[in-house]
């Protein structure tokens, strides 16, 4: 790997890579299911919590959603890391989120927004990360997917394209990006050796019944139940990373089924390619934030062995 972390892996870290590696490569072709989360009722961390910091990507960062307040980054006021840090009341708060970040610009600057990583210290008592949708190429995905509805309405298309070696690409890609989100994971344990460290998935983007909505959402109609399942192995990918990495996970696919870009404008949560409220195409409008807030609250009432 390129970025390079100190000290060695314990045989208990190797077991526990082992069956990372196990369980995803068995369940590569397979959805993972989501269990919404109950409701928040309490402060997330009994007021214990002190600085936070919060890494990410667009999903992370909230673009277009008023209050804009990084133009570079394209970063809300109101995204889910800092309607967290409201309700816990934390200070210091650091968030370095920024839209269209991979996991390299964890180490690298993003035009003036420096290296995300750098934004940790040994003081740090939470982060929340939020990456990976940029390296597996959400954003291409779902224009190539989009372009090649017309050619079949009614078929699947972009599952044929992505499929026409004989193997589904966009499961090897997921399957490559987890070593990249495990390596973000081991830097963020490194530098922030006393943190409570959660690694947030993403919301439901698509009916979760696999019906489509053409063409307010213009895919074919057999390839909304494979972007879905694409999706759901992303958070899988996700999910069994951070139980490799010792990492808590926050599923905000199951509390957000039902409001998936699909859904009309006063019900959705997920803006669609053309969106009605202000929000980025395909992406959490200010009611998806405060989802995904919600669902990073609920797992921090959770104690470390409630998974």
């Amino acid at each position: 790997m390129q970025h390079e972390v100190r000290g060695g892996t314990s045989a208990g870290q190797r077991r526990r890579g082992i069956t990372f590696l196990a369980a995803l490569g068995g369940c590569a072709l397979v959805a993972a299911s989501a269990v919404p989360a109950a409701a928040h009722g309490g402060g997330g961390g009994g007021g214990k919590t002190r600085a936070y910091v919060a890494l990410g990507d667009s999903y992370t960062a909230g673009p277009l959603i008023p209050r804009q307040t990084d133009a570079n980054c394209a970063r809300s006021d109101q995204n889910y890391p800092s309607l967290v840090a409201a309700r816990l009341g934390t200070t210091p708060f650091k968030d370095v989120s920024c839209s269209g970040a991979t996991t390299q610009e964890m180490w690298k600057a993003q035009g003036t927004n420096g290296p995300q990583l750098d934004a940790l210290g040994r003081t740090t008592d939470l982060v929340t990360v939020q990456v990976g949708g940029n390296d597996v190429g959400f954003g291409t995905i779902i224009g190539t997917c989009a372009a090649l509805a017309a050619q079949d309405p009614a078929g699947s298309p972009c599952r044929k394209y992505y499929g026409a070696s004989g193997v589904d690409q966009l499961s090897v890609t997921i399957a490559r990006t987890a070593p990249k989100v495990a390596q973000v994971l081991r830097d963020v344990h490194r530098r922030s050796p006393h943190a409570r460290v959660l690694l947030v998935g993403y919301p439901d983007l698509l009916p979760d019944d696999g019906i489509g909505c053409a063409p307010s959402v213009p895919f074919a109609a057999g390839d909304f139940a494979y972007l879905r399942d694409t999706e759901k192995r992303v958070n899988l990918m996700l999910r069994l990373v951070a139980y490799a990495s010792r990492t808590e996970y926050v599923d905000t696919y199951g509390p957000t089924v039902g409001h998936d870009m699909c859904k009309p404008a006063a019900d959705r949560w997920i803006e669609p390619l053309r969106p009605a409220s202000p929000a980025a195409p395909a992406h959490p409008n200010a009611k998806g934030e405060a989802a995904m807030a919600g669902a990073v609250l609920n797992r921090l009432d959770r104690g470390w062995h409630d998974r």
